[in-house]
């Protein structure tokens, strides 16, 4: 753990609290994303040398987290976070208890009500948890049984993650310079094969995976189905030569109909607007335009299409960053 970064531990007997203020050294979005998708959290949350698997997560008021700490023996250690309250990069607050692998919770033992607030200010985010327990027996036999020795060690998990990602992103995309990279559609899976990726090339992935539940509600369109909604929205990992590899689910059941040849596109991301225009009418001219240029919601220019070869393209040029 650095040294330099903001760590208070304290017990409040009389209240049947702990108290924790962490500090990390990162901007908050990152901090958010590492405490809040399953993909991040199985990369910390346990100490070493245990591990941490998410069996399911529905990050949401009323969803919950169902996920095992494994030992080094295999043997699988599984608990329930049921979410109350989540206001997106700010507080989410849940109940946390042991469980079986179904999610049944066991009522023989303790149960704690974790409160999480989230602030930055720029360079540094910081992290103030309150967790409440039923009874003072509760509390101190969590505190027996090693609580904040284990707590730190994940933090510390935590710390290298945070710094991994922070080297990557200087590495690979620090401003507007020109990049070419590879985007994938999948018709469900791009979950299991970005793992599967992220495995081979000893790499991880650039800010987590972002999920269709992220989506903000649009009144103008139906409700997302719950299987829509834990598919992958974007994922970007590093693979060799600082080239990145993107993909998204594209679902039958949003209309999509994949098959092999149009899964997979070359993505320019030039350096202005005008290069993106240039680019996007020489290349397509004779070819079949399926998405026009255009601004986009998330602060991009972009359009997509196949040229009169049949090669898939995409044009984004990001607006903000």
């Amino acid at each position: 753990m650095n040294s330099n970064l903001l760590f208070d531990f304290s017990v409040d007997r009389a209240k049947n609290q702990i108290h924790i203020k962490r500090e990390f050294a990162a901007e908050l979005p990152l901090v958010w994303d590492a405490w809040t998708k399953p993909e991040i959290l199985d990369l910390w949350w346990a100490p070493k040398p245990y591990h941490n698997k998410t069996k399911h997560m529905d990050f949401r008021n009323g969803g919950h987290w169902l996920y095992a700490m494994y030992s080094p023996e295999n043997e699988a250690h599984w608990c329930r976070a049921d979410y109350t309250e989540v206001i997106h990069q700010k507080h989410f607050s849940a109940y946390d208890a042991f469980c079986d692998e179904e999610g049944n919770i066991n009522t023989g033992l303790a149960r704690s009500n974790w409160s999480n607030n989230f602030s930055t200010n720029g360079q540094h985010s910081e992290v103030n948890i309150i967790i409440q327990y039923d009874s003072f027996e509760d509390l101190e036999k969590i505190i027996q049984m090693g609580f904040k020795e284990g707590f730190t060690m994940g933090l510390s998990n935590l710390d290298q993650y945070i710094e991994a990602q922070q080297k990557l992103r200087a590495r690979l995309k620090t401003d507007k310079k020109a990049r070419v990279c590879h985007y994938l559609n999948f018709p469900g899976n791009t979950e299991d094969a970005f793992l599967f990726y992220r495995q081979v090339f000893q790499s991880d992935f650039i800010g987590g995976m972002q999920r269709f539940s992220e989506l903000p509600a649009d009144p103008n369109r139906p409700p997302l189905a719950e299987s829509i909604k834990r598919m992958i929205l974007h994922v970007e990992l590093p693979i060799l030569g600082n080239h990145i590899l993107m993909a998204t689910d594209a679902p039958k059941e949003m209309g999509f109909e994949l098959v092999q040849g149009n899964n997979m596109h070359i993505s320019l991301e030039p350096e202005t607007k005008d290069e993106a225009t240039r680019l996007f009418n020489e290349l397509s001219e004779g070819g079949n335009i399926t998405m026009p240029l255009q601004d986009m919601p998330w602060g991009a220019y972009f359009g997509e299409f196949s040229d009169k070869y049949g090669i898939n393209w995409m044009i984004n040029y990001q607006t903000s960053t």
